[in-house]
Formats: structure tokens, sequence, C-alpha cells
């Protein structure tokens, strides 16, 4: 069972000029433990599983529904689209025991979006346990059917799920797994 690891880059030491990024940061996972000490700043990402670029995913697309964003401002699934709305992308944030994130309001599941916003979407990008992919896959893929978006289906870092990638993949929807927005947005 996979669990969304941290996407953020959390400095292991206190700032060194001379130090190199490769000893001075640590990704850490949810649960606290550290996951590698001797990641770059190139690497955060972890080899994904991608079938488009995910920098071309960024620079051409800009409406983000967020399926498990959270209240909670201590959490990634906060911070990251949090960061992303503050770089100009728009957020719609996907929970449902939320009524509002970010300032936006939230909805019960993609099948929830109404029809107007729904047809703005872009990205869906996932904060769900892996094992959950595949019924967020299927979401999307019913909205593709409908409206003809979204256009890319991306899944945070630590979260990959064989069946959806299956499932995307025949219903021609590109795909990112196992990759941080932020930490890509940051790469741009």
């Amino acid at each position: 069972m996979s669990s969304p690891s941290h996407c953020s880059i959390h400095s292991s030491r206190a700032y060194d000029p001379r130090a190199s990024a490769r000893s001075a940061r640590s990704i850490f996972l949810a649960t606290g433990q550290e996951a590698r000490s001797e990641a770059s700043t190139t690497s955060q990402t972890h080899s994904p599983s991608t079938t488009i670029s995910p920098r071309e995913i960024l620079k051409k697309y800009d409406v983000i529904a967020v399926v498990g964003a959270s209240k909670n401002p201590e959490k990634e699934a906060y911070t990251v689209p949090a960061y992303m709305k503050e770089h100009g992308y728009m957020i719609v944030p996907v929970n449902p025991t939320a009524d509002e994130i970010l300032g936006e309001k939230a909805y019960k599941s993609l099948m929830d979006l109404p029809p107007d916003l729904a047809k703005k979407v872009d990205i869906v990008d996932v904060f769900r346990p892996s094992e959950e992919l595949p019924q967020v896959a299927q979401q999307v893929i019913e909205m593709r059917k409908t409206y003809g978006r979204p256009f890319a289906f991306w899944a945070q870092l630590g979260l990959e799920n064989e069946e959806a990638k299956k499932m995307l993949s025949q219903s021609k929807i590109p795909y990112v797994m196992n990759a941080c927005l932020r930490v890509v947005h940051k790469l741009l």
C-alpha cells in the first residue's frame, strides 16, 4: 500500500551556501521518516510514470481539480494546491467532508462538479491512497466522455497504480504518477 509522500523539500540543517543541494536537502515521507537524504533538487519526482511531459502539462494547462484536497494547512494536500493557486492556477477542491478549501467551493466528487465548471478542468490532481486511483481514474474517464476534459490525470508523489494506468491508457488520457505538482512547477 502506497501512501502520499511529502513533496516539499526540508532542509536537514541550517543553510550553508557551500553545502551542495545533495547534502543539504532531504525528502520526508508523510510518516516523518527520512526517505532519502541524498535527493537532489532535480530528482524529487522519484522517476515518475508518465505518458506526457509533466512540465508541458503545467505550461499548457491552468485549471486543476484536486481530489483529496485538504482543509488542514499542515498537509501537503493543502499546501500544494495553495502553492499552485498562488502561481496563477485555478484550483477546484474535491473533498466530501469540506464545504470550502483555499477560499474555493469544495465538491464531494468529480461527478458533483457543475457542467460549466467540469468543462473547464484541465488536470485532475490526486491526493488519495494508491489503491483508490482506479476509482478516481474511472471518474476522470466519465468526465472526459461527457465534457471532453480533463486533458491529464496527475497522481502526487508516492502514488501509483497499474490498474489506473491501464484504464487511463485505454481511454487515451495522458497521466503522470508519482510526481509533485509543486516540485515540477518549481523546475519550470
